[in-house]
């Protein structure tokens, strides 16, 4: 899988946040739902907490689309 890069200038980014940013999710809205449906994973684990800090070198999928953090 092909992991597109989100480049960040904090220390992290919420993992709501990033899906948006990343165009997985119109809405936070929609992220929240999926992500509480247990259909996303960070670093390869099932992730439900919508407010998950991501950092640099963490990795999401979602519907078979992924991004990492830079």
């Amino acid at each position: 899988m092909e992991y597109k890069q989100l480049s960040i200038k904090e220390e992290f980014i919420r993992l709501d946040s990033a899906m948006k940013l990343a165009g997985l999710v119109s809405t936070g809205g929609h992220a929240k739902t999926v992500i509480q449906n247990g259909e996303v994973t960070v670093n390869g684990e099932v992730c439900t907490a919508r407010g998950k800090k991501l950092r640099r070198g963490d990795m999401s999928v979602y519907d078979g689309q992924g991004f990492v953090i830079v």
